[in-house]
């Protein structure tokens, strides 16, 4: 599919600028059969008071998470999970949301686990389509049931990094991004700022971790930063090399996933990778090696 030329021109620079939509490319889409607009919240309620015409809710919890244990849903989930919003292999799906799009980048990330191809970011999210004044709509689509085929297997090993991997990262002294506020990297707290606590028992973070918070990435309007800017912050001053071997983590996965969207998409790192036990996990694991500092 070819890209509007707004956003062409837009995100030229970026390393993968197909990764990114404008809301005037998405406004222009939204009838588009072979495009499905996915909203993914934070807020899981947000859904329900107004969203983009036809688009369809990916509930963080619920749909993308296995009820049980602590993991995603099995690749037959995910099958299914497609199969009711009539998601096809070969359709392009367009990703937005609250909170500068990070919710959006974990939906994504996890839609990129089962292999799915075109997945974009719509930069700016619910709040860069709301200041632009333009339509949402509290009806429901209703999609005919698609057939999605069950995929062969989840790519964890591939852009997804578990405790042990997270461990011989940081004893190994490897690129590891720590995107949590400043105040959780320094063990200071045990969540995020305004944030209820989720049972994390130890605050600080993994040995050799840098501290860049996720939002470092975004401009207040919800957008990504300029290519430039990304660059000065991750490549200048982090002296991040494209064939870095990068693990990301936050809290539970999700800031990180925003991270790992700049890097992989917007940056074109070869290899990232995210930890999505993160935090809740590592603060919480019987003899983790744990860093505090003043800063």
């Amino acid at each position: 599919m070819s890209v509007a030329p707004d956003t062409q021109t837009k995100f030229t620079a970026y390393a993968h600028p197909e990764s990114l939509v404008s809301t005037e490319w998405v406004a222009q889409h939204l009838d588009d059969p072979n495009v499905r607009v996915i909203e993914s919240n934070e807020d899981v309620l947000l859904y329900d008071t107004g969203h983009l015409p036809g688009a369809v809710h990916i509930d963080w919890r619920a749909d993308l998470n296995n009820d049980l244990i602590r993991d995603y849903v099995d690749p037959k989930g995910f099958a299914e999970l497609c199969e009711r919003h009539g998601i096809t292999p070969d359709m392009t799906l367009i990703f937005y949301g609250d909170k500068s799009n990070w919710w959006a980048c974990y939906a994504l990330w996890v839609f990129r686990l089962f292999g799915h191809q075109d997945v974009r970011v719509m930069d700016g999210g619910r709040q860069k389509w709301q200041a632009e004044e333009r339509a949402f709509t509290r009806e429901v689509p209703r999609y005919e049931h698609s057939a999605y085929p069950v995929p062969d297997h989840r790519r964890d090993d591939e852009i997804r990094a578990f405790y042990a991997d997270t461990l011989a990262h940081s004893i190994a002294k490897k690129p590891l991004i720590d995107v949590r506020s400043p105040g959780e990297f320094r063990g200071e707290i045990t969540h995020m700022p305004e944030y209820p606590q989720e049972g994390v028992l130890r605050g600080g973070h993994v040995p050799g971790a840098q501290s860049v918070p996720w939002k470092t990435a975004a401009n207040d309007d919800g957008t990504f930063k300029s290519r430039e800017e990304l660059e000065k912050i991750y490549t200048q001053d982090l002296g991040l090399g494209q064939d870095d071997d990068i693990v990301a983590y936050c809290r539970i996965g999700e800031r990180s996933s925003h991270t790992w969207f700049v890097l992989k998409y917007l940056l074109g790192y070869r290899k990232v990778r995210n930890y999505d036990g993160s935090w809740t996990e590592w603060g919480n694991m019987v003899r983790s090696p744990i860093e505090r500092s003043d800063s």
